[in-house]
C-alpha cells in the first residue's frame, strides 16, 4: 500500500510517499479505499511537532477523507461512500494512503450527488465552523453573529452555516470577497482594512454582537469585547502563538465570555452532530468549496510546504492516490 509518511517529527521534506503495510482493521474499524484527502493548518501542526499528540511511526499524515467501503463491517456495507475528519492524531493513522482503517464511530456516509472530491475539501473547515457557533458558541437563531476572515475557508463556512441557522451574519473580508460572502448569507459585509472598522461595526451592531469569531488568528480581543452584546461571547479557533490583551474589564460588565477550542479536542459525539450538519447543508446543495486544485498524493510534502508558505489561503488542495 501506498501512504505519505513521516517517520520522525519535523519539516515538511520528511514527508516521504512510499510504501508502507496494509492496514488490518481491529474491533469496530472499518477498512476504507481512499478516493481523496486534503491538507489543513493543523495536520502541519502535528507533522511538525507544534501540537503534540501521541503518534504512531512510520506514520501516515493527514486528517481527512473520502472513501469507500472496502469489506462490510460495524453497520457499514462494502461500496458505500464515506468520510472521515478526525483521523492522523491521538494515536490513530492518518488519511493520506490508499486504503485506511477508520474507527466506525469516526466515519459518516456522504450523501447522494455530492461529488467526493469536492466534498473532501470542505469537511475540516466546516467541522470547524460548526464547533465553533453551535458547540462552542451556543448559536440560536435570531441571535446576530460577527465573523472576522469571512472570505476564507473556515470564515465563509462560518457564514453559511450561521445565516442558514437564522442568525443575523455581520463579516468583514477583503474587498474582493464582499459579494462572495454576501452571497454565502452575510447580512453585512465591511473591509477589515477600513480605518473607521470598530465604528462601523458598532453601527451595524446597535444591540451588540452575541457571538464574535475571527478565523485570522490575530486576537485583539479589545475591538471584540467592546461590541459583545449582554452575555455575548467570543470563540476562539486560531492564532497558536498568539497572547493578546485579556479586557476584563469589559468582560464581566457585560457578563460576557471567552471561549476557546481545538477540532483535535473535539468528541466523537461532538465530531457526530457537526458531520449531521455538514451532510444536511451538503445535500441542500451547500458547503461547496470555493477553489480547488488537485494533485496526486505523491504532492504531499510539496502541499505542507505550500500551506505553511501561506499560499493556500482561500484555496484548497486536493490530493488523490
Amino acid at each position: 500500500m501506498r501512504a505519505a509518511y513521516i517517520e520522525k517529527l519535523g519539516p515538511a521534506d520528511l514527508i516521504r510517499w512510499g510504501e508502507l503495510p496494509p492496514p488490518e482493521p481491529g474491533p469496530g474499524e472499518v477498512l476504507v479505499n481512499v478516493l481523496a484527502t486534503t491538507v489543513n493548518p493543523v495536520d502541519t501542526f502535528v507533522r511538525s511537532g507544534v501540537y503534540r499528540t501521541p503518534l504512531p511511526f512510520p506514520f501516515v499524515v493527514g486528517r481527512d477523507l473520502v472513501g469507500t467501503v472496502a469489506a462490510a463491517g460495524a453497520g457499514f456495507a462494502a461500496g458505500e461512500t464515506v468520510w472521515c475528519n478526525s483521523l492522523g492524531h491521538d494515536g490513530r493513522q492518518g488519511a493520506a494512503a490508499e486504503q485506511v482503517a477508520v474507527p466506525a464511530e469516526r466515519l459518516y456516509r456522504l450523501p447522494a450527488g455530492v461529488r467526493p472530491e469536492e466534498a473532501v475539501a470542505v469537511f475540516h473547515p466546516a467541522a470547524t465552523a460548526h464547533l465553533a457557533l453551535f458547540t462552542h458558541g451556543g448559536l440560536r437563531p435570531g441571535r446576530t453573529v460577527l465573523v472576522g476572515g469571512a472570505g476564507g475557508n473556515v470564515g465563509s463556512a462560518l457564514v453559511e452555516l450561521a445565516a442558514s441557522a437564522g442568525a443575523r451574519v455581520l463579516a468583514t473580508a477583503s474587498p474582493r470577497d464582499h459579494a462572495y460572502v454576501r452571497a454565502l448569507g452575510a447580512a453585512e459585509v465591511v473591509d477589515y482594512r477600513a480605518d473607521d472598522l470598530a465604528r462601523r461595526l458598532a453601527a451595524l451592531s446597535p444591540e451588540g454582537v452575541d457571538l464574535h469569531v475571527d478565523t485570522s488568528g490575530r486576537n485583539d480581543l479589545r475591538r471584540p469585547a467592546a461590541l459583545l452584546a449582554h452575555r455575548g461571547r467570543i470563540v476562539l479557533l486560531a492564532g497558536v502563538r498568539d497572547e493578546p490583551v485579556l479586557p476584563a474589564g469589559p468582560l464581566y460588565m457585560k457578563d460576557g465570555s471567552l471561549r476557546g477550542f481545538v477540532i483535535s479536542h473535539a468528541t466523537v459525539a461532538e465530531l457526530a452532530a457537526a458531520a449531521a450538519g455538514i451532510n444536511e447543508r451538503l445535500a441542500a446543495g451547500g458547503l461547496r468549496p470555493r477553489a480547488v486544485e488537485y494533485r496526486p498524493m505523491s504532492a504531499m510534502a510539496h502541499t505542507h510546504r505550500r500551506m505553511e508558505r501561506g499560499e493556500l489561503r482561500g484555496r484548497r488542495v486536493v490530493l488523490r492516490p
